[in-house]
């Protein structure tokens, strides 16, 4: 029995049925990372979420926070792990409503969309130590949104060299922590008092 070429990955029985046969394929520099359950994500691509009830965006409020990677739920809108992360901490905040673009937010829904946003990058760097971010939206599909009909805002922590070869050559993007461990580190992290803005306010409603 001849032994492997290298030319690609073995499985229980490949000799039994290629016998002395060496499968096609001439090897080369390249390690294979196969990830055949990415498939299911890349065919349906940026059309698969259409309406609320199969938008995960809009699915993710009515689990356990645990099981939908959220971090915190404010009154209009909550702030969600990425489950394709760029960074360790890659947060999204999300309406509640499934709206599409920014001009659809109300007033309040405006306000407390930022105030989040702010509060997730003190949080990531209270835990987490980042030296920069990276913010944004992508509108609508020709923009580059991933789910398009929800509007959500990136918030990406960023470290110098997180950027490397990896991830630019081999389309590959190493992750140092589980998604389960950020939430709970971010989540935990998450100031319960009222912002100081939001007391003063108060006070002087009082």
């Amino acid at each position: 029995m001849q032994e492997s070429t290298g030319a690609g990955p073995e499985y229980p029985g490949d000799h039994a049925v290629t016998d002395d046969f060496g499968l096609a394929g001439v090897p080369d520099a390249f390690q294979r990372l196969w990830t055949p359950h990415r498939m299911a994500y890349i065919k349906g691509g940026q059309h698969q979420f259409k309406n609320v009830d199969d938008c995960p965006f809009c699915v993710a409020p009515e689990r356990e926070d645990e099981d939908s990677l959220i971090v915190y739920r404010g009154r209009t809108s909550y702030v969600v792990l990425n489950l394709f992360p760029y960074n360790p901490g890659h947060l999204l905040i999300c309406p509640y409503r499934h709206i599409p673009d920014y001009t659809d937010l109300t007033v309040e829904e405006t306000a407390e969309f930022a105030e989040l946003t702010q509060t997730a990058m003190r949080v990531l760097r209270k835990v987490a130590n980042p030296t920069g971010f990276n913010l944004g939206m992508n509108q609508g599909v020709t923009g580059g949104a991933g789910i398009a009909g929800h509007l959500h805002q990136h918030v990406v922590p960023r470290w110098g060299g997180d950027g490397n070869f990896f991830p630019i050559i081999a389309q590959t993007k190493a992750i140092t922590q589980t998604l389960g461990e950020v939430r709970q580190q971010v989540a935990d992290a998450w100031p319960e008092e009222v912002p100081a803005e939001q007391e003063a306010a108060g006070e002087q409603d009082a």
